[in-house]
């Protein structure tokens, strides 16, 4: 079966997805890429950009925020946005 397109993003850490979709709106902005290949890396920016967005999602899952008792004493830990 043949590779799907843009399957290498999957394997790309965010830091890497994110320089390579700086790239690609560098890239259209210029608007000197032909219009097959302006398609083409189009795609791969919205690959790009969902794949940035899944890591970050995951991320902030991550996050938490300690919780201090009155005395200012760490008690525990809550999600970032369970306020």
């Amino acid at each position: 079966m043949p590779e799907q397109p843009n399957e290498d993003v999957k394997a790309m850490s965010f830091e890497d997805a994110l320089a390579a979709l700086e790239r690609i709106v560098d890239d259209l902005e210029k608007g000197d890429v032909p219009l097959e290949q302006s398609i083409t890396i189009y795609e791969r920016g919205e690959a790009l950009k969902r794949h940035c967005e899944k890591l970050l999602k995951a991320a902030e899952a991550k996050v938490e925020k300690i919780r201090l008792s009155r005395e200012g004493r760490p008690e525990g830990v809550e999600p970032l946005d369970g306020e």
